[in-house]
Parts: structure tokens; C-alpha cells; sequence
């Protein structure tokens, strides 16, 4: 069997959902599905320097640690802070909910507060921030949210306790002074600033998220009773609702130096996929000190503004279709109707004025069915009045044909980069995807054994299958920003159980693995699962 290598990385357990009731309401979920985009906001009084937001003070001395806590709120004075800008740009790029850092694990306040005197009111500025964010989103119609860490480094300071996370000594129910001061802010943000959406309790939320639902029972909390992947999107749909959370670079907070950003095309690929797969996308941005944000990320929410204008139909009120993608076209599925959205990503580019052809195997057409390209009337060509770009469909036993016309003039250029999507109306399904789930683990010398359930061949002779396992040792809370390595495959020509060994594992490592089934479409995952090493 091959064998595996992993990056030592140190590791901090990630935090579990509460084992209480799920007070979330299913209709207010459902709503929440439905919006599919929100905009993160990570801001603090550590921005000044763009330095990792709050992380810093873990393992920090005590000269920088009393520099932090006692120099940087007297500097902190945003003066070009105008969140009516955030708002507006942040509603033209189809954001639909805000999610705005009233405290982070510095423990810094960013909201008028009797229980702190780390916070916002102690600095020049003197302006109770959160209330001029969430005022300034509602008012364009943006839904309101607030981040909350019940982690509180200001307070273990303190009270004299090393800094750190993810472990029971520093948790608040293990400090009733820290759960008292939580409950106390959790209790302000819930009753002080109107209807308050969504609630992002980034650490230990029992307790906490329980007073956000007496206060507001039509809240929804989102990390602490949903899942919540950070910087990745599952491999398959996950049940239910869900949201990722992603950066526009590699940094939450503002950092001048040392960033590489993505693209705009990339964190609309980030946004297609993750509504592809069912999810909301929580997209973050870090403004400056000054209380403007970088150009960068400006930049590409613009870009984003754009596509969503032209496509924003295939985003919102959608859900996974019976398979997510066809190698670069992704699908989603109007709720209410059965009306496909082919997203399809330029590779190779799509020029305007270029008739292209499909051949999609997962859609079947019925007599009803029509296509269009979103954005377009599928009557005009610019300049080329001889031209008849209306797309055209026919159902063929390999698949449904479809040819189209990119014909909207986006940029100057004429050379759009980003994924074009085509509406398919009164369709069915005309695919059932391969089924596997992954199975236990066992790990001994070195050696894991991971096992899979094939349990359909979704209508193939044979199928690949295999795992992939990655090494989480070091990843904070839902963090999963080390890719997935390839482990051993095999080829399977019936359903059933199948294990395979893995060799060259650390014992002190700590890993997930999934099973995966290779179709001619595409890939399918099973689910993510714990190897326990020790």
C-alpha cells in the first residue's frame, strides 16, 4: 500500500456542537438558506498594527501583553469610518446579512458596554461601533448579525491565567467570573440594539446561545448549532443548513503586508461552489484603522457586484441539484421549481460573440423545457445585427445538447473572465450519482485502516474508489486550511464494504480521512471522520 506524509503542525481541539436542544427555528433556517451570502466583518483595536486579529496575545510577554491592553485603545480612532459606504458596497455585491465582530478573543469591546472598560469607549473615537454597523446594513435592507467570542483574553489576563484557547482550563464553564462577564455582554447585544438575525459564537456557546434565544427566540445562532466550516467547503452537500466562512485573502483582520488575496473570479468559483453544495457563503472583510476598506478588498466585491447583478437568480432561494458539478459546470436548482442553473466556468475561456456547445448528462429535458443565458435576451449581438445568438436545446441519448452565445458586453476588453450561467426550465433529473459513506478507522504501529461502504454504483460498470486524509493538528476551531492528500485507491465492480491500510502515520498526529467514489462526471465524497491515533 502507498504511504502518507503529513506537515507537524501543532493542534487545538476544535469546539463541538452543544449537546442541548437546537432552539434555531426551521422556518427562520430556511430563511436563512435562502439569503446564501453574508458579509464577515472582522475589525478590532489590534488592527492599527495588522497583526494577526487577537491571536498575538497567546503565549505574548508581559511588556507586549500591557503594551496591547493599555497603549492601543488610546490610539484606535477610525476617523474615516463611515459604514454607510460598507453598506451600500456590500448591498450592490448581493450581500444579504452582515456578521460584525462586536468582540473578539481579545476581549475588546466594540459597543458601549458597562462591563468592560477594554472597549471601544475608552479610545478617541468614543462611538459605539456596532450600533452604527448594524444600523447602517439594516437600513439597506441587509439582514443584521453579530460574531461573539465567549473566549476572553483581556479577562484571563486579569485574572492572572496564560492566554490561550481550546482548552478546558481558559473555557467559561470552568470560570464563572468569564461566563458571568459573557452572559452579561451576551444579554446587552441582545436587548440594546433591535431584532438581531444571526448570532456567531466563535468558542463555547452553552449557556451563551440559550440567553441569545430567551432574548430573541427568533434569532438564529449559527456557529454553536450549525455547521460552520472555515477557509473550506465540504467535498459533499451536508444535511440541513450550513455556512462557510472564508476570507478574501489569507488574514480576518487587516494586515498591510505579508497578504496574498485571491481573485475575484476565485471567490466567486468559492461562492458558486458553496451554494452548489447548499451552503451560505460568509465572505469576511478587515477594513483599516482608519475605518476605510483595503482597495483590494473593495476591488473585488465590486467584481462581484458585477457578476451578481447579471446571475444573482442562480444564488439566492436555491438548492443542490442531484449532482453538484460536471467536471467546470456547477448546478444549482430553484426551490420552489424545477428550474436548473448551469454554471459554467471559463476554462477554456468563453469569448464573446463564441457560440459554445454542452453536453449535460445530469439534466433531461421535457417538452416545456426552454434555455436562456442570464443577463441576455438572446436576441442581440452588439455590432453584429446579422447575428441570431438565441441558444437552442435537444435532448440526445448521450445527454442534453445545448449550444449558447456569450453575447454581454461586460468590459471593454470584451473578454469576461468569470463563470456564465444558463437557466434550464421544466427539467428533470436525468442522472443518480454514485453513493459511498465512509466507515470506521483503526490505527496501530504506524498503520491505519479506513473503511467505505460503496452502497451504489449509480449505474457504472466499476468505480475507483479510495480515501483522502489530511493532518488537523494545529487548525483552529473549524479551520481546515490544510488540503486533503490522496491516499491509496482500488477498483470496485459491486457494492459493498472495502478497507484499505495507509502507512507511515504519526502516532501523535492527529487526522480526518473520507471515503471517495471516482465517476466519469465527477467525484463523490463520503463523509469526514476522525482517525484516533492515541
Amino acid at each position: 500500500m502507498a504511504s502518507m506524509k503529513f506537515l507537524p503542525i501543532a493542534f487545538l481541539l476544535t469546539a463541538t456542537l452543544s449537546a442541548q436542544p437546537d432552539l434555531n427555528k426551521a422556518d427562520r433556517l430556511e430563511e436563512f438558506r435562502d439569503l446564501g451570502f453574508g458579509l464577515f466583518i472582522h475589525w478590532s483595536v489590534d488592527s492599527q498594527t495588522g497583526v494577526v486579529i487577537s491571536h498575538s496575545l497567546a503565549g505574548a510577554d508581559e511588556a507586549y501583553t500591557n503594551r496591547f491592553y493599555n497603549d492601543l485603545p488610546k490610539t484606535f480612532n477610525p476617523r474615516k469610518f463611515h459604514p454607510e459606504d460598507w453598506a451600500a458596497l456590500a448591498k450592490l455585491a448581493g450581500i444579504r446579512y452582515v456578521v460584525f465582530t462586536t468582540k473578539h478573543h481579545s476581549g475588546f469591546a466594540m459597543w458601549d458596554t458597562k462591563t468592560t472598560d477594554f472597549g471601544i469607549m475608552q479610545t478617541p473615537f468614543k462611538r459605539d461601533i456596532t450600533r452604527e454597523v448594524l444600523n447602517a446594513f439594516k437600513t439597506h435592507g441587509i439582514r443584521p448579525g453579530i460574531y461573539f467570542s465567549p473566549d476572553d483574553f483581556w479577562w484571563l489576563w486579569k485574572n492572572k491565567i496564560d492566554i490561550q484557547r481550546n482548552i478546558p482550563s481558559v473555557q467559561p464553564s470552568n470560570n464563572p467570573g468569564l461566563l458571568k462577564l459573557d452572559s452579561d455582554q451576551v444579554r446587552e447585544l441582545m436587548t440594546k440594539y433591535g431584532p438581531i438575525d444571526f448570532v456567531f459564537f466563535d468558542g463555547e456557546a452553552h449557556q451563551l446561545r440559550e440567553i441569545a434565544w430567551t432574548l430573541q427566540p427568533n434569532t438564529i445562532v449559527t456557529r454553536g448549532a450549525i455547521p460552520t466550516p472555515e477557509l473550506y467547503v465540504p467535498g459533499i452537500p451536508l444535511d440541513g443548513v450550513w455556512e462557510a466562512c472564508f476570507t478574501m485573502g489569507t488574514a480576518w483582520q487587516y494586515q498591510p503586508r505579508n497578504e496574498t488575496y485571491k481573485t475575484g473570479g476565485q471567490v466567486i468559483d468559492l461562492l458558486v461552489e458553496t451554494r452548489a453544495k447548499g451552503g451560505n457563503l460568509l465572505l469576511n472583510v478587515g477594513p483599516k484603522p482608519d475605518g476605510e476598506f483595503p482597495i483590494e478588498q473593495e476591488e473585488r466585491l465590486r467584481e462581484l457586484a458585477l457578476w451578481m447583478q447579471v446571475n444573482q437568480e442562480a444564488i439566492y432561494g436555491v438548492r443542490p441539484w442531484v449532482i453538484t458539478n460536471e467536471q467546470n459546470i456547477w448546478f444549482t436548482k430553484s426551490k420552489n421549481a424545477d428550474t436548473v442553473y448551469a454554471i459554467v466556468k471559463q476554462q477554456p475561456q468563453w469569448i464573446r460573440g463564441q457560440w459554445r456547445d454542452f453536453v449535460l448528462k445530469s439534466v433531461a429535458a421535457t417538452e416545456k423545457t426552454q434555455v436562456t443565458v442570464l443577463g441576455q435576451n438572446g436576441r442581440v449581438l452588439e455590432y453584429r445585427p446579422e447575428a441570431n445568438p438565441s441558444p437552442s436545446l435537444k435532448q440526445e441519448n448521450d445527454g442534453l445538447h445545448i449550444r449558447a452565445m456569450f453575447t454581454h458586453r461586460l468590459q471593454d476588453n470584451s473578454r469576461w473572465p468569470n463563470p456564465i450561467v444558463l437557466k434550464i426550465t421544466k427539467v428533470k433529473p436525468a442522472f443518480a450519482p454514485p453513493k459511498i459513506e465512509t466507515g470506521g478507522g483503526t490505527f496501530s504501529g504506524g498503520t491505519a485502516t479506513v473503511r467505505g461502504d460503496l452502497t451504489d454504483l449509480g449505474k457504472s460498470a466499476s468505480l475507483e474508489v479510495g480515501f483522502e486524509f489530511r493532518s488537523i493538528i494545529g487548525l483552529d476551531a473549524s479551520d481546515r486550511s490544510i488540503p486533503w492528500q490522496q491516499g491509496p485507491s482500488t477498483t470496485r465492480t459491486s457494492t459493498g464494504e472495502f478497507s484499505l491500510e495507509l502507512n507511515g502515520l504519526s502516532a501523535a498526529g492527529i487526522y480526518e480521512y473520507r471515503a471517495w467514489a471516482k465517476h466519469p462526471l465527477l467525484t463523490i465524497y463520503g463523509a469526514e471522520k476522525r482517525l484516533a491515533t492515541h
